[in-house]
């Protein structure tokens, strides 16, 4: 479980309350990374603490938790984002002009309505509790994926794949083009943790179109659209994942420690009247990329225009987009967490060598603005002059950084949240409990009973007794932690209690 978080459990129910209170249904829910573990430059180190080197990584800080529904039909319900998947791969892999054919004819479970995933989609189901296979010698293989409920596969070795060949098609095109101006469609590869644009046609030295690995979707076809309003002071809100970001980027590159301490610095200089501000997590950086849009086609960076973005030299000496940071780290399945994961707003350049051991590099967008990559943590970008991988993906190490917080108010207008503020007894509970308050002049009260997911178990009108206490009974909820919110005096007091 995460631990030393910013904002503490409780504030995030807090948050899903507000969402409950206004009645209003995020369309867009971002789950969590589930990444549970804290890193420095390379190793994993104990959490820690506000003010402390490494503060503030994505492992200290919770999401919507993963959490999935195995229909027993081959079918796998997301929870979070409603979205329905199949279960299990296709035989053989696909090409990217088969995938989206396929979905047309696809029948499973009684449902026809199926769809190759968007790129947003197919990106919900990636969990950074894996580790990254890229490299010699893994000690562990943890793909990117919860294999409890989803079918997976490395790449077969023993027809010439590699291992890390487990790349799954989207819907999504770029815009752009990649290697010279290749067709390319954004995938995720699961064995190595990364989002990179594919060209569509026959690999190098092959005579057929690239094939992908294929997983049909279906259900919340509105999943990934984002709705960004600009609040006039200096944020920007999306009304369907529920989050506040900065208008405005660092406007300079920064390695990993220096942007997470940029990020206290900010909180500590109440910055734009708020201290909750955090580097984001990859699925929420990635959330508000536009696929729409790329230096090539637009002349822009990846990103809706509400927002300011800084733009660089290009290591080709052209006017491009920075890469940013997350709180994510990208961990090797050798066991270190050297590596933090990035989002491109601009163009994924790699310096390809051509031919193969020629020495000859040339520098060309190789994964598409859009893509989601990784750089070490710390260290000098001249030494790394070709290059990182197989495509040789330029390190930059100092990326930027545009500050993310969870927007708590959402529906509350001037009613005040008194936290932590309900005294409940017993605590665990079997069936009944008691809430007890301050002196009030009423003699009703409003409670709701909110799961872990944001959903009201519970919403009734209660008497308010005589000595200012109040009776529920939750036996007829299942097991787990919930919130407890209680409208008294136009104020909302809040609790968690655990049902057993």
């Amino acid at each position: 479980m995460k631990t030393l978080k910013r904002t503490s459990l409780m504030l995030g129910l807090i948050t899903l309350l507000s969402f409950s209170v206004s009645g209003q249904t995020l369309t867009y829910k971002i789950v969590d990374t589930n990444q549970d573990k804290c890193y420095d430059t390379l190793n994993e180190i104990t959490p820690p603490l506000p003010g402390a080197a490494f503060y503030g990584q994505d492992a200290q800080f919770d999401g919507y938790p993963p959490s999935y529904q195995d229909n027993g039909d081959a079918t796998v319900t997301d929870l979070v984002t409603g979205l329905m998947w199949q279960q299990q791969l296709f035989d053989g892999k696909l090409t990217f002009d088969e995938a989206v054919a396929g979905a047309d004819t696809f029948n499973l479970a009684g449902y026809t309505d199926w769809r190759l995933p968007t790129i947003k989609e197919l990106y919900s189901l990636i969990l950074f509790s894996g580790a990254d296979i890229s490299g010699l010698n893994p000690e562990y293989l943890s793909p990117f994926l919860d294999t409890n409920y989803f079918e997976f596969r490395y790449g077969d070795t023993l027809i010439g794949e590699r291992l890390i060949d487990a790349q799954y098609a989207s819907s999504t095109e770029y815009v752009g083009g990649t290697m010279g101006g290749d067709p390319t469609d954004f995938g995720v590869n699961f064995a190595d943790g990364r989002i990179k644009g594919y060209g569509t046609g026959p690999m190098p030295g092959q005579t057929e179109d690239k094939k992908f690995e294929v997983r049909y979707v279906r259900g919340n076809t509105i999943y990934g659209m984002n709705d960004f309003s600009d609040a006039g002071d200096g944020t920007i809100r999306d009304v369907n994942t529920g989050l506040i970001w900065d208008k405005y980027d660092s406007g300079e590159g920064l390695n990993w420690e220096e942007a997470l301490a940029w990020v206290e610095q900010k909180n500590a200089e109440q910055y734009l009247g708020n201290n909750d501000w955090r580097l984001p997590n990859a699925k929420e950086m990635q959330s508000i990329l536009d696929y729409s849009r790329s230096p090539q086609t637009s002349n822009s960076a990846a990103i809706d225009p509400v927002f300011n973005i800084s733009s660089l030299i290009d290591e080709g000496g052209s006017t491009n987009y920075p890469f940013f940071w997350t709180g994510t780290t990208h961990a090797s399945s050798n066991g270190t967490g050297g590596f933090g994961v990035y989002v491109c707003f601009g163009e994924a350049l790699g310096w390809m060598e051509e031919p193969p051991m020629s020495g000859n590099y040339t520098l060309m967008d190789v994964h598409g603005a859009g893509a989601q990559r990784s750089d070490p943590k710390s260290g000098d970008p001249a030494n790394w002059p070709h290059g990182n991988g197989p495509q040789g993906d330029v390190v930059r190490i100092f990326n930027y950084v545009r500050l993310v917080r969870t927007d708590s108010s959402v529906g509350i207008n001037e009613t005040s949240i008194q936290e932590n503020s309900l005294k409940i007894y017993p605590n665990p509970v079997d069936g009944d409990f008691l809430l007890k308050f301050e002196n009030s002049t009423q003699t009703r009260v409003s409670a709701r009973i909110i799961n872990s997911l944001g959903q009201v178990c519970l919403n009734k009108d209660i008497d308010l007794m005589v000595n200012n206490e109040v009776k529920m009974n939750v036996e007829n909820i299942k097991p787990g932690v919930y919130l407890v919110a209680v409208t008294l005096d136009n104020k909302i007091y809040t609790g968690r209690f655990i049902k057993r």
